[in-house]
Order: structure tokens, then C-alpha cells, then sequence
């Protein structure tokens, strides 16, 4: 009986590197992430061109992309498709198709040509377990320096949220430049958390300190970070 040979994938991880790739897309060639040196960017595939799920997405991710970039923040899609059935499927969305209110939605970002799967398999956007031709949902976001900071994966029958999309970007963002961490469904202008104490004498002083902080207990101390600090620090008027 023969033994068949499954192939499987690396995927990068937090705290890596992005991996460097060449490659045409829609806006032309890009050198990813090199060309994106200083920004935030969002490199995220999807599974097929022409598929509603799909369509559903890159309407909403090109309704907001003004908002992204407001965050210092740019958008890269991905897809096995070859760049002509990108060109006539955007110009599809564009002359189309409508969905939760949005039409005439042109997607301007770069949607990437990636039909020998080198760039999805270097990513590890193809899982084997979901499907052996087709990208699944992934979403990497890499920081300014190019270092991937976060990793979030859909099956192939599930749209992304944006609003956790967006969330996720300004939280990273707001624990870079404030020195802090955020708590479940954190948004701006809730309370963000202290690092944790690094001694007894620091524990001691957060517990007495009823001003600036508030602590549940020695290990979780929260303070006031307002929204309004928050987005003139981030967010491009």
C-alpha cells in the first residue's frame, strides 16, 4: 500500500521578519515589505477572484482604506489568480456590484499576481487541511521596520471583521508609542494597563498610589490614556 506524502508549509512568525518578495500586482511591481520602509502596512490574501465572500472583503477593505492610511497604515491584497482576472474582477466590483450600501467602489490598493503559490506557501497562507490551490484568509501586519507584529487566519467560508482589523492596528500602535498594554475589547479612550511591577518596592508604591493608577491588585494596575491623546498622536488629520 502506498504512502502518500503530505506537503506542508512554514509560516512565519510574531516577532519575525517579513519575508522579502517581488512581485506584480494591479498598481505595478512592488518589493514587499521595502517599499512600505517607515509604514505600517496590512498584507492579507484571499482565496479566489469572482467569489462573493471575496468581493464582500475587498469592498470593505477599499471603503476604508483612507481610514488605514490616516493611521500611517496601507493595504496589500494576495490571490493565486493570474493579474487579468484581477484587473476584471475589480473592474467588475467597480461597475457592478453593491454591498451594505457601498458601489462604485474602485479598489486601488495592490492586489498581487501569485499563481505558482510561492509567495501564499512562503507565508503560509496555504493550509493543506482547508485547500491545496487556494490562499485562505490571512492577515499579517507588519510594523514600519518590517517585523511582523500580529497574524490573524479565516477559513475559507468566513468574511473578515474590519472593525477588529483596524482595532488590532491601533492598539499595537498604542502600546508602541505609550509604553502600554490593552485590555479585552480595548478602544481609544478606555483604560490601558501598566506593565506589570518589576519588585516588591514598585508592587508596594502602585497599591499606595490611588491618583494615577488603579489597581485591582499589585500585578494589574490600569491608568487614563484619553482618545483624544491617542489619535493626535497617531492618526493623520
Amino acid at each position: 500500500m502506498e504512502q502518500q506524502i503530505q506537503e506542508t508549509f512554514s509560516m512565519p512568525r510574531i516577532g519575525d521578519k517579513a519575508p522579502e518578495f517581488k512581485a506584480v500586482t494591479t498598481q505595478g511591481e512592488i518589493n514587499y515589505p521595502s517599499d512600505y520602509e517607515g509604514k505600517w502596512s496590512i498584507l492579507f490574501s484571499h482565496p479566489a477572484d469572482f467569489t462573493p465572500v471575496c468581493t464582500s472583503e475587498f469592498m470593505t477593505f477599499a471603503h476604508l482604506q483612507e481610514k488605514f492610511q490616516k493611521a500611517n497604515c496601507e493595504l496589500v491584497g494576495l490571490s493565486v489568480d493570474g493579474l487579468y482576472s484581477h484587473i476584471a474582477w475589480l473592474r467588475t466590483i467597480k461597475e457592478k456590484v453593491e454591498f451594505n450600501g457601498m458601489k462604485n467602489i474602485e479598489v486601488t490598493f495592490p492586489l498581487i499576481e501569485d499563481i505558482t503559490m510561492v509567495i501564499a506557501k512562503k507565508y503560509g497562507m496555504i493550509q493543506p487541511g482547508e485547500s491545496n490551490t487556494k490562499a485562505v484568509r490571512a492577515v499579517f501586519f507588519v510594523d514600519p521596520k518590517g517585523i511582523i507584529r500580529a497574524i490573524i487566519y479565516y477559513p475559507l467560508s468566513i468574511g473578515r471583521n474590519f472593525d477588529e482589523l483596524y482595532r488590532a492596528l491601533i492598539a499595537m500602535q498604542t502600546t508602541d508609542e505609550f509604553g502600554v498594554a490593552t485590555p479585552a475589547d480595548w478602544r481609544p479612550g478606555q483604560d490601558v494597563i501598566v506593565p506589570t511591577a518589576g519588585s516588591c518596592g514598585v508592587a508596594k508604591e502602585r497599591m499606595e498610589d490611588k491618583e494615577i493608577l488603579d489597581c485591582k491588585d499589585w500585578f494589574f494596575c490600569t491608568k487614563k490614556l484619553d482618545e483624544e491623546t491617542i489619535l493626535k498622536k497617531l492618526i493623520k488629520s
